[in-house]
């Protein structure tokens, strides 16, 4: 019998997706559940899943924010988890952590890191992968006051971000989750406004999709993006901006991306039981996981 993994998301709904995929002699069903923002219903439909499943990914809300080696457990993230008793529920930040510096020591091969200016709009939501571009020598702008508190004031030093994240992150993750992150409806919201021209100033933008796409302007001529979840339509969206090259650090299945919470859902699956991060580091191995690169100019 196929393992079954499934996603509840606070996401828009028409999102949605169920894929078949064979890994390490295992049949496993994936499936994107969303839930147009109603933390209630995703409450709910994790409940229902409880032990029917093999393992449940959040999705558009993060379980754990990350700050150097400290974690901060989102308030909200937390009620959802505790709606399941028997099956593991995972948002995928282990995986974001692990995944993501891996890519960025894959992707060297293709991109110079020390000649490439990098906007990271939320380092917080991808503290691996900040961490990752600062060892590899980029030049990277954390956006963390510009996207998420609206302040004007870049970060170049990742050393000031975790300090100032010592601070805040306690406070912030006591927070209704959607003035920290758009769900539901406002994903499909773009506000391209004063926060749009930091975009100009990269060469490649990463992190979150949904967080990249809402100030993301109309031109993006030769940039490359770096990101996770994509569909085919948002990778319309970038090719009609201009941009180079789509880099997703999971794979594409059936014309899309799937999340990290579905990707470290999928590896509990497999394991039967929560990992750590070795063990993540040893899964990604067998299974082969490396970055996808998609040069969508060429393509068109």
């Amino acid at each position: 019998m196929a393992k079954r993994v499934v996603s509840v998301s606070l996401g828009a709904s028409r999102r949605d997706s169920v894929v078949q995929v064979e890994l390490l002699g295992e049949e496993v069903v994936l499936e994107r559940r969303g839930t147009d923002g109603d933390f209630q219903k995703a409450a709910r439909l994790i409940a229902e899943l409880d032990g029917k499943v093999d393992a449940i990914g959040l999705g558009g809300i993060d379980l754990y924010l990350w700050a150097g080696g400290r974690r901060y457990t989102i308030r909200d993230a937390k009620r959802l988890k505790a709606a399941a008793r028997k099956t593991p529920v995972v948002d995928g930040s282990g995986l974001k952590h692990t995944l993501e510096r891996r890519a960025v020591a894959d992707l060297s091969r293709i991109i110079d890191w020390k000649s490439t200016k990098v906007l990271l709009p939320s380092a917080v939501d991808r503290f691996g992968l900040a961490e990752a571009l600062a060892e590899a020598g980029a030049r990277v702008l954390y956006g963390d006051f510009i996207f998420a508190l609206g302040l004007p004031i870049p970060l170049y030093s990742l050393s000031f971000l975790q300090k100032l994240a010592y601070v805040l992150l306690p406070v912030l993750t006591q927070l209704p989750f959607q003035l920290l992150y758009p769900t539901g409806e406002k994903q499909d919201k773009r506000a391209v406004d004063w926060r749009s021209r930091y975009y100009l100033w990269a060469d490649v933008v990463a992190g979150d999709w949904h967080y990249l796409k809402r100030h993301m302007p109309d031109e993006m001529w030769g940039k490359m993006v770096l990101t996770n979840t994509t569909t085919e339509e948002d990778v319309a969206f970038l090719r009609e901006r201009g941009v180079r090259r789509l880099i997703t650090t999971t794979p594409r299945l059936n014309g899309r991306s799937f999340g990290t919470n579905v990707m470290e859902a999928l590896l509990v699956a497999l394991a039967g039981r929560e990992l750590g991060e070795e063990e993540y580091l040893r899964y990604i191995d067998l299974l082969g996981l490396r970055p996808q690169v998609l040069d969508l100019q060429e393509e068109a």
